[in-house]
């Protein structure tokens, strides 16, 4: 399955991490729907998610 990076649907301060509620960096378009990871979740899930994701929308690089 081929997954699509994305740069251009901005994620706000109210996107929480469904994983601990911090605020979302990353989106995960799934099949089944979307998930929000912070930084961290996100990094931590990235493998499995690419595997997965039909789209990642990845904006952690906001923290640096």
């Amino acid at each position: 399955m081929s997954t699509t990076v994305v740069e251009d649907a901005t994620l706000t301060a109210a996107d929480r991490c469904d994983r601990c509620g911090a605020q979302a960096y990353v989106r995960v378009t799934l099949p089944a729907g979307e998930l929000l990871f912070c930084a961290h979740h996100g990094k931590e899930h990235a493998d499995k998610l690419k595997q997965v994701a039909l789209e990642i929308h990845d904006e952690s690089a906001r923290l640096s």
